[in-house]
This record gives structure tokens, sequence and C-alpha cells, in this order.
């Protein structure tokens, strides 16, 4: 039977990056890669351009973390500078872009991807090798021992890239609700008719919940990062847990603020000075100075309201209904779509892993790294920045000890 003092289970980016720490100070390292190739999620990240993290400073950047108390040291760590040199070094460069995301200036993300491998050249890579058993003395499918154990399966997102909720049984390692993050809302009003139409800098809310950002209209629902980051925050809240059923059902409300320039009473100000002003402007044509064009009439059909109509010769019933739904426009959810999720809510419970090395508190020389772990952030760099230095961190203490 092989013995190594380190085997980290999982190659994408918290499972590389985890690997390549760990060599620094131990030359018996193995990456258990499902796969027959590393890093197959990391080349879907940011449309296949690689969004490597955020440029935010730490304070700053912590911030936008639920758990960031927990992720305070390992972004210290690693820090974007010393993240970004890893490639730097190797010739690949960096532009930032809106929001602070940081992309290769190739925007190639196989580009990142090459370099990893070609850190990793030195050590021990088993392909197409799944893990299916962990005994308490860290033999693993009764093929090879390890004095410590890395595990960086990632999460329930992307099974096609070797994901499976199956993971989190590995071990006896608590898990707290498995839930679907970063992902596009099923409406259950047919949106097909006006599939591609961009609502841009809208507010959608969940109860008290509220994010700004564009919305864009699928085939199927909502997508586009206003939606996308507010499905984290809803999954964070609703009940239901994929651990225990893997079709639930799940049905809320949210409400989109169409004018969120405005105040209602600014809007009822404008509209009553408009209907006066310009009373004989359609109201389809008066819209325009609120909504795209192709959004105004599945807006005016859902609300009842006849386009045609005069601004003049609409009354106050149909003026205040315009304006309560151009503040609160409602869709009733029937789901997640499961397939686009991009980042797994919940997971390894972080109340017993030390955030200073990654090591569980349950079991002794066992870490854990990467989306595996109770950990999230919205869209923008930030989950990718997860992976990379809770990888380092774990690769670095588990080498160290």
């Amino acid at each position: 039977m092989e013995e190594y003092e380190i085997a980290i289970i999982g190659g994408g980016p918290a499972g590389m990056m985890a690997a390549i720490a760990a060599s620094q100070n131990s030359s018996s390292v193995i990456l258990l890669e499902k796969n027959p190739k590393l890093g197959r999620k990391l080349l879907t990240t940011g449309g296949g351009r690689c969004n490597i993290t955020n440029a935010k400073p730490i304070k700053k950047l912590l911030k936008f973390y639920p758990q960031k108390n927990f992720l305070k040291h390992s972004f210290y760590t690693l820090t974007n500078e010393k993240l970004l040199s890893f490639f730097e070094s190797k010739g690949l460069n960096f532009i930032e872009e809106d929001n602070n995301r940081i992309f290769p200036e190739t925007e190639k993300s196989n580009d990142v991807l090459n370099i990893l491998i070609n850190y990793l050249k030195d050590i021990v890579i088993s392909y197409n090798f799944e893990v299916k058993s962990i005994t308490d003395d860290f033999v693993i499918n009764d093929k090879l021992k390890a004095d410590k154990i890395i595990i960086t399966t990632g999460g329930i997102t992307y099974p096609q890239t070797g994901c499976s909720i199956k993971n989190y049984s590995l071990t006896s390692q608590p898990v707290t609700e498995i839930k679907y993050g970063l992902s596009p809302l099923i409406t259950k009003k047919d949106l097909s008719c006006i599939a591609g139409v961009t609502l841009y800098d809208v507010v959608i809310s969940y109860k008290k919940i509220k994010v700004q950002g564009d919305v864009l209209i699928s085939h199927v629902g909502l997508t586009g990062p206003g939606v996308m980051n507010l499905s984290n925050e809803i999954s964070e809240v609703i009940s239901y847990n994929l651990l225990e059923n893997d079709n639930p059902d799940i049905n809320f409300e949210i409400a989109i603020d169409l004018c969120p320039d405005f105040s209602n009473e600014k809007l009822h100000e404008k509209f009553n000075q408009d209907f006066q002003v310009k009373g004989k402007t359609m109201i389809k044509n008066y819209l325009k100075l609120f909504l795209t064009n192709k959004f105004i009439d599945f807006f005016l059909d859902e609300i009842k309201i006849d386009g045609e109509v005069q601004l003049s010769r609409i009354n106050k019933k149909s003026k205040n209904r315009l304006i309560e739904n151009l503040k609160r426009f409602t869709l009733e959810i029937t789901g997640f779509n499961e397939n686009l999720a991009k980042v797994t809510i919940g997971g390894i419970d972080l109340d017993n892993i030390n955030p200073k090395t990654m090591e569980s508190t349950v079991i002794q020389n066992l870490y854990f790294a990467g989306e595996v772990l109770d950990l999230h952030g919205p869209s923008g760099g930030y989950n990718l920045k997860i992976a990379f230095s809770t990888g380092y961190l774990a690769g670095l203490s588990a080498s160290e000890k």
C-alpha cells in the first residue's frame, strides 16, 4: 500500500493551491482527482475568462462574506498580491474591471489553469481516482494511506465536473444545510415572450432583503448579477436541505423596484406633473422614460392597463396602480435553477474547523478547504478568493505541523 504524508482529495482551485502550498514543506504529497484532468470547474468561471479574485482591500473585501471572521486569517495568509504573483512570475498579467473584478490579461481561464499545473509538475497526481471511503486511520479506498488528508471536493454545483453531494459523507464531520447559491430563479409565470430583456440597475427584494443590480429575463425565469446575488441571501433564510431532499418544494415571492432612483412620493409628483403637461401621450410611450421598450407591453398587460390610453384619460386608481407596480413589481418563484447554480450555500460546519489552520477540531490531521466548507460570497471573484486562500492555508498548515 502506498503511503504519503499528505493526500489532497479534489483537484479544483482549492485542491491545487493546497498541493502547491503543501509541497513547499513536504516532498510526500499526492493529489487525487476524480476526473481525467484538473480544474474543470475553474475553466468555467467568469464565463471562461476566470474572475480569479476581487481587488478590494482585505478589510473591505471581508465585509461581503457572511463568514468574514472565519475567513480573515486565510485572506491575510494568501493576499491578493501574493496570489497574483504566483501567476505574474510565470508571465501572466491581470486586468481590473468594474466592481474590482480581476481577470487574466489574456481573458482565458486555461492560462490560469496551465500555470497551476506547472507548479504541480513535481507532485504525484492520481487521475480518475474517485474517493469512496476513508477509514479512521486515513486509508483511502483501501489503496493508499496518508498521515494527513485535505478534502477539497467542492460543493454540489456543476456536477459534470465531479462535484457530488455524496462527498459530504466521506467523513463524520458535521455538515450544515446544503442549498443552491448564485442561482437563477425559476418563475411561475412564463416569461418566454420577453426572454433576453434586461432590467438595468433595479432593486430586487425578498421580504426585507434587498439587492441592486441588473436582471436578465430568460425563457424559464430570472438571472443576471442582481438575481444571482439575491439568491444567496434567500437560500440563507429559507428552509430546505438538499442532503435530505434533492427536489424540495420551494415557493416564494420577490419584488422588483423598476424605478429605484425615485421614491414613491417623487414618482407621484412626476406623474401628476407629466400627466398634465403630456396629456396626449399614450401611456406605453410615456413609460419609455422608466422601462426598456420590450418590457413595457408585458408590464402593462400584467397590471391590466391599456397602453393605448392617453395620460389625460387615466384615472387616479390606474395611476396609483402604475406607480405601485413600478416600485414593486412582484413575481412568484417556484425554485432555483439547479443546473446553473454557481456556488453552494452550506457545507462542512465552520464551528468544527480551526480558521487559523483549516484543520478539523473533531478529527485530528483532517483539513478542509474551498466550497466544501460552509463558505460563500457574491459574484465577482469572491468565491475563487475563498478557494485559493483556504486551500493555501490548509496545505501550508498540514505540511508545517
